[in-house]
This record gives C-alpha cells, sequence and structure tokens, in this order.
C-alpha cells in the first residue's frame, strides 16, 4: 500500500518534505524485511545515514540514490525524465540548413552563389 497519495508537495515545507521521503525509504525497508545495517551495506553507506533519512535529516541526493538503487525503487524519479524535443518547424529549419551546408561544401567554388536574374 502506498499511503497517503493526495499530499500537496507545493504547500510542504522542505523539511517536511525531506521527512516524507525518509518515511517512504522506512516503509520500502521495512516491507522488504531488511535492517537499517543490511540496507546500509546493500547501499554502501554508513547505517547512521539510514538513520539519518527516516528521522527526517537531510542527506546527499547521491546518497538517495544509492538508497533507493539498493531498495530496487529507482523507478520513483520517472517523473524526472525529459527528453529535449523541437518543434516541427525547427525541425524543418535545421534540414533546410543542413542541406545548405552540404550543397556549399560539394559545390565547385564560385558556384553555391545564388543566381539572381
Amino acid at each position: 500500500m502506498m499511503g497517503n497519495t493526495n499530499i500537496n508537495w507545493v504547500q510542504m515545507s522542505d523539511a517536511a518534505i525531506v521527512q516524507q521521503i525518509g518515511n517512504y525509504l522506512k516503509h520500502e525497508r521495512q516491507q522488504q524485511h531488511k535492517t537499517q545495517a543490511q540496507l546500509s551495506e546493500s547501499a554502501g553507506l554508513n547505517r547512521w545515514t539510514i538513520s539519518q533519512i527516516e528521522n527526517g535529516e537531510s542527506i546527499s541526493l547521491t546518497s538517495l540514490l544509492q538508497i533507493l538503487r539498493a531498495l530496487d525503487r529507482l523507478p520513483v524519479l520517472d517523473n524526472f525524465e525529459y527528453s529535449d524535443e523541437i518543434s516541427p518547424l525547427e525541425y524543418a529549419k535545421l534540414k533546410k540548413q543542413q542541406r545548405q551546408r552540404i550543397r556549399n561544401k560539394t559545390a565547385p567554388e564560385g558556384e553555391n552563389e545564388d543566381w539572381e536574374w
């Protein structure tokens, strides 16, 4: 069970968010029947770091990632996925520029200038 799915993250203080993350990690650890010592070993951290986050204290982002990896919970980061997409109009402009560069490179000297009548 995931618990409260109606959390208003925007209205929470940073400390409250850190506490919520700690609660989540503690819940996941307990669901997997792991002690803090077992989790710390599999995450490559000391037990004090696990205790810190579970008690609502801040830890480094790298430590958080190590804990999520050890709990097999990295997919919680799926919302951070980002892909750099360009609009169809920008894509067409880019392709036109590429064609012009190729044409300018392959044309004999003096022939790559536009003709005017």
